[in-house]
């Protein structure tokens, strides 16, 4: 039984030792000491009833003060409860203050809060970042469609890093940009041989307004030559001319077509009307024989008539008589 509470005795002021250095970090608070950074240990002990880890806090206070800056306790807490990212911001500060950049603490916790990477930016600010954009179609006056790639150089605008827009708006402009100035070109040939034109004119547009970066340059990578969209567009349009031609045509000729079927149909509504009228012909003869008024030698007389006219007709049209037959 001895050798049991010895045990627990010992297993308990373990427990209580670990639960002190833990809510009091003595070596914490000696390391900070030993850096020049005036910190008590009930403060420490009040970081962890804050949620607050001391090490984080205690990391950017000496990291700032062997850097020569004045950091507020206080305000690395609260910046830490806001949901920062505290060593980012403390590495920038000291990044900024040996590159004499002006970042005060404010502008850096403002900038970590919305989302950028502030220390990024500050490197970004001392070395410009070289950005590629995608291969932009453009077409000149004279129809010659060409493909430039651009590298875009930029450096991090801290003032505007806060609300500025990013690198997909500058991308968006920078192409804007050579569609603008390739589309002004009189030729094709003349962008091939000045390229540094382009990069010209998008720079004179102030394309970085508004945006967290500086553009510095703008450098046309490659150019390559694609359609003639000129001679493209001509082709389609006369294709299109052909299709409305040949729709007109036969318009026209259906229409003919329904002509020439009216007509015929015309023709032997009339050819009908003869028909009829001729078949009134041997009705009238019968009611002439009828009445008196046409006797058997006038009924001769009239056959050989048409007898007569029939042999002239078919003398003087041998041919007519050809196709009776």
């Amino acid at each position: 039984m001895e050798i049991g509470a010895l045990i627990m005795l010992i297993v308990a002021v373990g427990v209580g030792i670990y639960i002190l250095f833990y809510f009091v970090p003595v070596g914490l608070w000696f390391s900070a000491l030993l850096s020049g950074v005036k910190i008590s240990l009930l403060q420490l002990v009040f970081m962890r009833w804050r949620k607050v880890p001391p090490k984080v806090i205690v990391s950017a206070l000496i990291e700032g003060t062997k850097a020569g800056l004045i950091l507020n306790r206080d305000e690395l807490e609260a910046h830490y409860l806001a949901g920062g990212r505290v060593a980012q911001v403390t590495h920038a500060l000291v990044s900024a203050s040996k590159a004499n950049i002006d970042l005060t603490f404010k502008m850096a916790t403002a900038i970590d809060l919305a989302g950028r990477d502030v220390y990024e930016a500050v490197q970004m600010s001392v070395i410009p970042k070289v950005i590629n954009t995608p291969p932009v179609t453009a077409v000149s006056k004279d129809g010659i469609q060409l493909i430039a790639k651009a590298r875009v150089t930029l450096r991090a605008n801290i003032r505007q890093l806060v609300g500025g827009a990013g690198e997909e708006t500058v991308l968006a402009r920078v192409g804007e940009g050579i569609v603008s100035s390739i589309g002004s070109s009189e030729s094709h040939k003349t962008v091939l041989e000045n390229p540094d034109f382009i990069s010209r004119v998008v720079l004179e547009k102030g394309l970085d307004a508004g945006t967290a970066f500086e553009i510095l340059s703008i450098d046309i990578a490659d150019i390559d030559i694609g359609k003639n969209i000129g001679a493209v567009l001509q082709t389609d349009q006369a294709e299109a001319d052909l299709k409305i031609a040949q729709a007109k045509a036969e318009e026209r000729r259906a229409m003919a077509v329904a002509l020439e079927q009216e007509n015929k149909a015309l023709a032997q509504q009339m050819r009908a009307k003869v028909i009829e009228a001729e078949a009134e012909v041997p009705r009238a003869m019968a009611e002439a024989f009828r009445n008196g008024q046409l006797g058997i030698m006038d009924y001769y007389r009239m056959k050989n008539i048409e007898a007569d006219t029939n042999m002239r007709d078919n003398i003087a049209n041998p041919s007519d008589k050809g196709k009776k037959k």
